[in-house]
């Protein structure tokens, strides 16, 4: 049973570090804090200008978005 279990530890622990050693070259490791800081950013604030430079319809942007008069108002009319 020794005879086994020796041999398979030793594959076993050339493979973990077969692994380590491609996830350190391949880059896995470089920005560990990047993603710590990136999810306190706060990316629902509207201030922020989206890729087009338009605002994003499906938020609310206010009584001016709908030409001054809430969709009440028109109703009320």
């Amino acid at each position: 049973m020794l005879y086994l279990l020796i041999p398979l530890a030793m594959l076993f622990a050339l493979v973990v570090g077969l692994l380590l050693l491609w996830a350190i070259r391949s880059g896995q490791y470089d920005d560990l804090e990047g993603p710590a800081h990136r999810i306190l950013m706060d990316d629902d604030d509207p201030r922020i200008p989206t890729r087009s430079g338009e605002q994003d319809p499906s938020r609310d942007n206010g009584p001016r978005a709908s030409g001054g008069h809430s969709s009440q108002a028109m109703r009320d009319e």
